[in-house]
């Protein structure tokens, strides 16, 4: 009978080590597919800061070009500086920015400000045939034209990503692990008026 009870316990603490080996594999292989994804969420981050950096480089040049034909627009003139002081504090933002809403807002209100300001600005050039017609500002135009698509199709991206990584790390039982090693949810962007489609900048 001894034996027996103990052939029993052996096999029940054996069947229990197999099934705590299953689980600790399988998750394992959770805890690294959340890391794969969120790493994924980051570098779709990171393309949209490029993007959005671009954007921001381009504007002092933008500016001092059309500043030579339209002295008299300071005022939008100055919309655009401000707005890009405002947008140029965002960029040294860390990546905690994608698990804090409020810094999320914070970031995509300051570029839709910027991304309005400029467009403002290239409304108001159109009153200005010979700046139409400047090579440099062609230039910068077309640059300009290019970083905008790249911002949407960027943003995009990362609302993709994003969305790929929420809904793997909310399903069950998945989200116990999530919650265990402290994966959070990242927020999308949102759009805004008009954003379906990206600024035109022509003229």
């Amino acid at each position: 009978m001894n034996k027996k009870f103990l052939i029993g316990c052996s096999l029940f603490v054996g069947i229990i080590i197999i099934i705590a080996i299953i689980l600790y594999l399988y998750g394992i292989g959770i805890y690294n597919k959340m890391v794969f994804l969120e790493e994924g969420v980051k570098e779709k981050w990171s393309q949209v800061e490029n993007v959005y950096q671009r954007r921001y480089d381009l504007i002092p040049n933008l500016v001092e070009t059309v500043k030579g034909y339209a002295e008299h627009e300071k005022e939008t003139f100055t919309q655009v500086t401000e707005a890009r002081a405002k947008a140029g504090g965002t960029f040294n933002i860390s990546e905690q920015v994608l698990n804090d809403p409020a810094m999320f807002e914070k970031f995509q209100q300051a570029q839709n400000t910027l991304g309005g300001a400029l467009q403002r600005l290239l409304v108001v050039m159109e009153k200005y045939p010979e700046l139409k017609a400047n090579q440099n500002f062609l230039v910068l135009q077309n640059q300009l034209e290019g970083t905008e698509n790249r911002i949407a199709v960027e943003r995009k991206r990362f609302n993709v990503a994003a969305r790929g990584y929420n809904t793997y790390i909310k399903q069950f039982p998945k989200v116990i692990l999530a919650n265990m090693f402290g994966f959070k949810e990242k927020i999308y962007f949102k759009s805004t008026e008009g954003a379906e489609t990206a600024p035109k900048v022509e003229f």
